[in-house]
């Protein structure tokens, strides 16, 4: 067979009906990881979906069990042709955010797939069955179309506990590192830059939630009887967080700004479209770091964003000066940042300007990670994304959220490129999620071309 018969096998997968009746079946399993318990369904999703779609296809499944009483279960299935070829090892997680029961919208629930207005709705549709029901439907037209020989093997990765900060992962890949050994790592996660643009992205920012919070006394006091002589949590933090970053958006606390944008990193950038879908919020041109672009400020430099502030009653405000004051923070930053001392950098700052009351908590945090964006997987891989659409693939040389990019990257060490297959407006992680079936098409044909020339002899195998 050749290229074009594998990426029409990967669009036959689509158009008659399977890829939907898999994904219907798919999103129908509630695999919830972030409420902090390992529900059963975890492990289910694993043994009654991943490892029947995998088996036929050649491969070797395993379900180990989470180093981390907090993750869940993991999948490994190996799919060896010859020990003496190369390896190519793919992931995806097959948990989702809670499901937001009673929060969709009128004829919509995040347990079964709505098709509507040119959009599949249901939780796991974009973020992440969806996207790997993609990948492995490429994999699987690759291995049709050279009749079960691609010329090297593949590892399939599959954890369960992404949601909830992927919990055990790191420990997890180094206890496995034999049996996820390869040369090259693939990844369908997170969205294309734009719709209707193909995406590829080299590794992802990292980013750390912490805490800022204050606490003066046990209640709150009345306004006139004590205003101007006691002091006011809420008015201390909003200064502190003032200094932190100002009104414009730019970070202010030394030790956590971003290094230099490189001159390869700029290049990659220049021309890159950030928002313009119909749902994608306008741009502020005024905010965030000066002299930069869009992509630049939003890809390749850092930012500190307030999530959430509390003080008093927001919905009912009385007139009291409250007791205490929280500000719940995060970091978004890119490699070459400071960021394991983060806590230390926030300390110093507050200290030197008087804030030394106020109290630092670190809670989640990820790495960043980002492939050289002249490696040459980087080029092989645009012109294979190429040769599919007909179009030159926008390159990220990482994506602006955050991934486990670093299991891949700096544990495994391997080369990461990402394939996304969603968009900035699917509602993930919020009600109304939803997949574009158009993207869904193109993404299997997408993934077939890779999975067919990662066996022709212009692979980068040995770089």
């Amino acid at each position: 067979m050749s290229r074009s018969q594998s990426l029409a096998l990967a669009a036959a997968y689509f158009d008659d009906g399977r890829f939907l009746s898999d994904l219907e079946r798919r999103v129908a399993c509630p695999t919830e990881s972030d409420g902090g318990t390992v529900p059963p369904s975890l492990a289910q999703y694993l043994r009654d979906e991943m490892a029947p779609t995998l088996t036929p296809l050649g491969f070797d499944c395993q379900i180990l069990q989470n180093p981390s009483p907090r993750g869940g279960p993991l999948l490994i299935a190996r799919r060896v042709e010859d020990p003496a070829l190369p390896t190519v090892l793919t992931y995806g997680h097959g948990d989702v955010v809670n499901g937001q029961v009673g929060k969709w919208r009128a004829g919509l629930a995040p347990w079964r797939v709505t098709v509507e207005d040119g959009k599949w709705y249901g939780r796991g549709t974009a973020d992440n069955k969806g996207q790997h029901t993609v990948n492995l439907g490429g994999l699987a037209a690759a291995i049709a179309a050279r009749d079960g020989k691609l010329g090297y093997n593949v590892t399939v990765l599959i954890e369960t506990g992404e949601e909830a900060g992927s919990p055990g992962l790191n420990d997890f890949c180094a206890a496995q590192a034999q049996a996820l050994e390869a040369e090259l790592f693939i990844g369908c996660d997170g969205p294309r830059v734009r719709a209707d643009l193909p995406t590829l992205f080299l590794g992802s920012r990292g980013m750390v939630n912490f805490t800022l919070s204050l606490r003066c006394r046990e209640r709150a006091y009345h306004s006139g009887n004590w205003g101007g002589v006691i002091t006011n949590p809420a008015t201390v933090l909003a200064n502190a967080l003032a200094s932190m970053v100002d009104a414009r958006g730019v970070l202010g606390v030394e030790g956590l700004r971003a290094p230099a944008v490189t001159d390869a990193v700029r290049a990659a950038l220049d021309g890159l479209p950030i928002g313009g879908d119909v749902n994608d919020p306008a741009l502020d041109p005024a905010w965030g770091e000066p002299g930069m672009t869009p992509a630049e400020r939003l890809v390749a430099w850092n930012t500190l964003e307030v999530l959430a502030l509390g003080a008093g009653s927001a919905e009912r405000p009385v007139n009291a000066i409250p007791p205490a004051a929280v500000a719940h923070c995060q970091l978004r930053f890119v490699v070459g940042t400071d960021w394991t001392n983060l806590a230390r950098h926030l300390r110093r700052h507050l200290d030197e300007r008087g804030f030394q009351a106020i109290d630092i908590d670190v809670t989640m945090q990820t790495a960043a990670t980002r492939l050289d964006v002249e490696h040459p997987w980087v080029r092989w891989a645009q012109g294979s994304l190429a040769g599919t659409t007909g179009d030159a693939p926008a390159v990220m040389p990482n994506l602006a959220g955050s991934l486990p990019n670093d299991a891949f990257a700096d544990v495994l060490g391997l080369p990461t490129l990402w394939v996304p297959h969603s968009y900035p407006a699917c509602a993930q992680h919020g009600p109304d999620e939803h997949l574009l079936p158009a993207i869904a098409r193109e993404g299997l044909q997408i993934m077939a071309g890779l999975y067919w020339d990662l066996g022709e002899a212009g692979a980068p195998w040995r770089a």
